[in-house]
Formats: structure tokens, C-alpha cells, sequence
């Protein structure tokens, strides 16, 4: 048996080893457990030190609390580091990223939970992993836009390889779904009423794992849930929102939505674009930007782009603006420079993409 000196722990990341299988948990509830530098690190070095154990068999991911998994980052932190003038945004996205390919890339099954709000940072973590799992209380999203701010963590790789333009939808508005849509869209793989978690905990601390350890995992998924649900509401919608979010450019998918009727939607269709005029008009230009470059990169490469973006973005981008309208002081007045879409010249979002 390989024996480690323990691990730096925190209170904000629990670690646990029960039949092979290391369990990770976030564990900052109250803050619907977002993600701090330190808790990105403790993570890391967890997942390192069980990938060389040959005990360790898979690692289980999951959030502290029913409210969610993960919420993302923790914004406000790395907002008030910039405005301080510190490094610590910069830190934070690369070893986040860092963190976020090393789970894509690891040679041990890794199953996550997303029960709850999964959003920003907590897809980032999610989606590399092997199993992920959804439940009826699950939200899922790449909210970003909504504060002046990128899909990032390998958005770009994931939103972009979702069927026809339903990642170009998601990115671009930053709307959040549910178990049905998760599961429609590729997001998710697995769906387990939440009353069952218990259920599959006992299930897991009591596998004989063979010589598949992934194979072990989903025969026990498959006692307990399903891989498809009735009645996705992005399953009806996908021929809409494929023909307006194909098309060239944002003014363009505006004035679609708000001019072409298909069929009845129309009232998604106004919906919608209201929705979008509330979003930093740059935010979602360099979303859908990216979001196209990032069909045909790798996953690498689709971090580095992001990466990329990041290093320009606290100093040019909408965020300082969108987190101090909705988190900072609250006033919801978000004042995006430029203001609106038609204000907007492409050099300003080719401009972030220079040099890559």
C-alpha cells in the first residue's frame, strides 16, 4: 500500500478516502461553494497525489449543501484584487485552468455530481470529468455575459461542440437549464433524482471494483438512473434557435429575433432578444467570436485562446463594471462601454484576439 504524508487540507475543500475511491467535496455552502485560489489548489494537489496511488481507483466530485455544486469563481475576490492593484486574477485563471485540464486529461475515472447551481467555474470543473451527474434541483450554465465577462474554462471547447447552435445560445445569453436540457445538449450524462444520492453513496462505498473502473462506476449508474429525460425544452426549440444563432453576427441574430417569425415562436424569440440588450454588447461579441474560432481547436488550444482573452479582459473587458453593478454596489445599472451593440466596432473584438 502507497503511503502519503497528508495533504494540505482546508476547510473550504474536503477530502475523504472511502473504498478506493477519493471523495472530493466543496465546501463553501454559504457561498453556493464558488471557488477561491486556495480551494483551486487543494483540488489540484488532491487529484495529483491520487493519481499516482495505485489504491485510489476513481475520484467523486461534488458540492457541500443542496443549494449547488459550484457557482463558479468567486468574481468578487479577484474583482477587489484588481481594483488593488494585486496579481491575484491573474493567478487564479491560470492555475484554474490548469486544474480544469488536468481533470479532462485524468487517467482515473472521475465522477461529478452537479446537484444545484453549476455555473462558470463549476461547468469548467464538471465537464472534463468522465460521469456527470444531474439531478431535478440541477442549473446549469455559462452565465458570464451577464456580468461583462467571457464563457471561459474551456467554454470554448464545450459550448462550441453542442449541436448545432445551442452553445452558440447558451454562451451568447448566458441562460441556465435544467436536468432534461443538461442531458439533451451533452452536458450531462446522467440523471438520479436527488433522494437517490444517498443511495449511490452506499453503492459506491460498497463496489468490487474489476479491472474497468469506469465500466464498475456505470453499472451502478445504470441500477439507479437514466441517460435521457422527456420533454427538453431545447429539443423543441433547436431548429429556432439554429437559425437565428447561425447567423453572421450579433446586429444580425438581433434583428432576426426581434423580425422573423418561425412557427410560434415568437414570444421565446422577443424574449430573447430582450434578454440579450441587458448583456455587455462586448461580452457576448467576443463570445461568439470565440465560441467559432473554438470549434476547430483543440482543447489546448481553446485554453490558451481563453487564457488569452483573460489577460486583456480586467483591464478592457466589461467586468470591473458588470461585478460592481451586480455585486458590489447592487444597483442592476450595469454601464457597458460601449453601451449598446450597434456602438460596437469589430476592431474592439478583434482587437482581443491579436497575437494568439
Amino acid at each position: 500500500m502507497t503511503v502519503h504524508a497528508p495533504l494540505p487540507s482546508t476547510d473550504h475543500v474536503l477530502a475523504d478516502v472511502r473504498n478506493h475511491i477519493g471523495h472530493l467535496t466543496l465546501n463553501r455552502p454559504g457561498g453556493l461553494n464558488a471557488l477561491t485560489l486556495e480551494m483551486v489548489r487543494s483540488l489540484h494537489q488532491h487529484l495529483q497525489t491520487w493519481a499516482q496511488d495505485p489504491q485510489i481507483k476513481a475520484v467523486v466530485l461534488r458540492g457541500e449543501g443542496p443549494k449547488g455544486f459550484c457557482a463558479g469563481g468567486d468574481i468578487r475576490s479577484l474583482h477587489d484584487s484588481y481594483k488593488a492593484g494585486s496579481d491575484l486574477h491573474e493567478r487564479f485563471f491560470v492555475e484554474e485552468y490548469a486544474l480544469d485540464l488536468c481533470i479532462h486529461h485524468y487517467r482515473k475515472p472521475v465522477l461529478v455530481i452537479m446537484d444545484g447551481f453549476t455555473l462558470g467555474g463549476g461547468m469548467g470543473l464538471a465537464q472534463g470529468a468522465d460521469l456527470r451527474i444531474v439531478t431535478e434541483r440541477s442549473r446549469l450554465g455559462m452565465p458570464e455575459v451577464g456580468i461583462g465577462y467571457f464563457p471561459d474554462v474551456g467554454g470554448s471547447y464545450f459550448l462550441s461542440r453542442i449541436p448545432g447552435e445551442l452553445g452558440t445560445y447558451l454562451g451568447v445569453s448566458g441562460t441556465q437549464v435544467q436536468a432534461a436540457d443538461a442531458l439533451y445538449c451533452g452536458l450531462a450524462d446522467w440523471y438520479l433524482a436527488s433522494d437517490r444520492l444517498s443511495t449511490l453513496d452506499q453503492g459506491l462505498d460498497a463496489l468490487n471494483f474489476g479491472s474497468h473502473p469506469l465500466k464498475d462506476l456505470q453499472g451502478l449508474l445504470a441500477k439507479l438512473g437514466t441517460q435521457t429525460l422527456e420533454d427538453a425544452p431545447l429539443a423543441r426549440l433547436r431548429p429556432v434557435i439554429d437559425h437565428y444563432f447561425g447567423q453572421p453576427d450579433l446586429p444580425s441574430i438581433l434583428e432576426q429575433l426581434r423580425s422573423v417569425r418561425i412557427g410560434d415562436s415568437q414570444q421565446w424569440a422577443h424574449a430573447t432578444a430582450d434578454l440579450l440588450e441587458t448583456r455587455s454588447p462586448l461580452a457576448m461579441a467576443v463570445t461568439l467570436e470565440m465560441l467559432r474560432r473554438g470549434r476547430h481547436r483543440s482543447l489546448e488550444d481553446c485554453f490558451a485562446m481563453e487564457l488569452h482573452l483573460d489577460r486583456q479582459w480586467f483591464a478592457h473587458g466589461d467586468i470591473v463594471e458588470g461585478v460592481r453593478a451586480l455585486i458590489v454596489d447592487k444597483d442592476k445599472q450595469p454601464r457597458w462601454n460601449p453601451p449598446t451593440l450597434a456602438a460596437l466596432s469589430s476592431q474592439r473584438v478583434d482587437q482581443f484576439f491579436e497575437g494568439l
